[in-house]
């Protein structure tokens, strides 16, 4: 029987989900729209990485690295010691401050690889930790790119020894920022969700897809309790199709996705 290393989340209820944790070296997408849970979630990643010591770099391209550091200690997470004590790189693709050496002035996919590979140089070698929180930012004006963009990205950091977290957003209202892109190259797909019920919003997790992993396909209700993080809270009791996007936003879906794949090269 094959051996197959793991690395945990940090989300306890979680990482048994998934059989222990994300194999080592995967790419795995993180999906859904804005509010569900994906930057915590990421956050948790990252934070566990720190705790194991793991060389940790997150780009965060939709928050100030600033504010990351902000959120993260509102879960009992000090990334501003991780980050003087040289354990973890926060790269600012948001901000783009000239002058800052870890800054991307420019927000191209080429630009963000360089960049990446450069903080796992300045970190030394080892196991590591990537989040790219969030990928969709990159193809906004060019949503046709996704799938291109998300394979360059794979591909050029393979060998780096990384195992990698790729945020992708969407709205209900349109596709163009849908990760679809991601997940067409992605190990796994972890689809965050959410509903209101009785006038209460609430959150949901699903792992669609994790190669060479015996992941549980239930979907699990979510919490995210200040001063702890997420928490799983259990199985959901219903169906991805219970909290499925409308049908109209799903064709609209399909068709970016049909010309995604005939526009790129």
């Amino acid at each position: 029987m094959v051996s197959i290393e793991r690395l945990k989340v940090g989300i306890k209820e979680f990482d048994s989900i998934i059989a222990g944790g994300i194999p080592r070296g995967f790419f795995v997408a993180v999906t859904g729209e804005p509010g569900t849970g994906k930057t915590v979630f990421s956050l948790h990643f990252a934070w566990q990485g720190v705790l194991e010591g793991d060389r940790v770099i997150y780009v965060t391209t939709e928050e100030s690295r600033e504010s990351i550091i902000r959120q993260a200690q509102m879960f009992k997470m000090d990334f501003a010691k991780a980050v003087n004590d040289g354990k973890m790189i926060i790269i600012d693709a948001l901000m783009r401050s000239k002058g800052d050496e870890w800054s991307i002035e420019e927000l191209e996919v080429e630009t963000l690889v360089e960049k990446v590979i450069e903080a796992k140089r300045k970190l030394g070698y080892g196991r590591a930790r990537l989040v790219i929180d969030s990928m969709s930012a990159f193809w906004l004006d060019k949503p046709a790119m996704a799938r291109k963009y998300s394979y360059m990205v794979k591909r050029l950091l393979y060998r780096w020894d990384f195992t990698t977290l790729l945020v992708s957003q969407y709205a209900i209202t349109t596709s163009e920022a849908f990760g679809f892109g991601v997940e067409h190259v992605a190990d796994g797909i972890i689809r965050f969700r959410k509903s209101v019920k009785g006038g209460v919003l609430r959150r949901y997790l699903l792992v669609e897809k994790m190669r060479q992993t015996p992941h549980d396909t239930r979907m699990y209700e979510i919490d995210i309790v200040d001063g702890t993080g997420m928490i799983i809270k259990g199985p959901a009791g219903i169906t991805k199709e219970d909290i499925a996007l409308p049908e109209k936003v799903k064709e609209e879906i399909k068709k970016a996705k049909k010309k995604s794949e005939e526009e790129t090269p």
